[in-house]
């Protein structure tokens, strides 16, 4: 059984076909589907959905790319959100939260502040509560390095992992997994492979990110959790492993990074 550590659930591209998603997931032998909030407005949401669906989990966060419409007052009610969240099994971790470098609109003043502020904020969360992150790392691996060795927390998961060898150990010395997912079945995608195959088999997890990075046999169309199981093969494929020990490797480890995990 395969565990998607990050799943949209709750994404507009996905309206009122959850039952359906999960299910067919679950038919192809996801056992558990993490949802990632990304702004205050959906932490009901993610947990609501967590709640009606035994194969969910969720985390709480306000995702950088939604840091621009964000308010102080977001992260004053995600801290205020965690003690009744740590009374919900479902509740898991503190996500979707990091640094995105890729859109230039938010690698200037007064956003790449204001993105810095909200992530290091969102650490301290983490850190005061005891529970792991889920990290947005895209072209901004080495800063959230720098940040994560300042604020002290348990680990938690690299989201759809792309930097080099030495950022990844890096990440993984500080209790981190690495996520993969549909990224990697692109055969032009060869740093991503190689971590795939160079990193230690105990260093990955593996994810969706549905609806979004689609592999590559279903680009550009709308991904689901379903693919996690194919997406698995293609790493087996890689470490030249059989789907099997993938499946049972990337869950136990999953379940290291995110200890709050409900059994299935």
């Amino acid at each position: 059984m395969w565990i998607d550590t990050h799943c949209h659930l709750d994404a507009s591209e996905f309206a009122g076909e959850q039952g359906a998603i999960v299910a067919a997931a679950v038919q192809a032998g996801v056992e558990m589907i993490v949802i990632p909030a990304i702004e205050r407005r959906n932490f009901s949401t993610v947990a609501a959905l967590a709640q009606q669906y035994p194969q969910c989990a969720y985390a709480l966060g306000i995702h950088p790319v939604f840091v621009p419409q964000a308010e102080e007052a977001d992260l004053q009610a995600l801290r205020d959100a965690i003690p009744a969240a740590m009374a919900d099994p479902r509740f898991i971790a503190i996500g979707e939260i990091g640094l995105d470098f890729f859109l230039p609109e938010l690698t200037v003043s007064p956003l790449r502040e204001k993105q810095e502020y909200f992530y290091t904020e969102q650490l301290k969360i983490a850190r005061d509560f005891d529970l792991p992150v889920l990290l947005h790392v895209r072209r901004s691996q080495d800063i959230i390095l720098k940040y994560l060795r300042r604020i002290k927390v348990v680990g938690g998961i690299a989201h759809a992992f792309n930097g080099s060898h030495q950022q990844a150990q890096a990440f993984v010395a500080l209790g981190f997994m690495l996520g993969l997912g549909g990224a990697m079945t692109f055969t032009r995608a060869l740093q991503i492979r190689r971590l795939a195959t160079d990193m230690p088999l105990s260093a990955l997890v593996l994810e969706t990110d549905a609806p979004d990075i689609s592999p590559a046999w279903l680009h550009p169309a709308r991904n689901s959790p379903q693919q996690l199981p194919a997406i698995g093969a293609l790493l087996a494929e890689l470490r030249g492993m059989s789907p099997e020990a993938v499946a049972l490797a990337t869950s136990a480890n999953a379940r290291v990074a995110l200890p709050r995990l409900p059994e299935p």
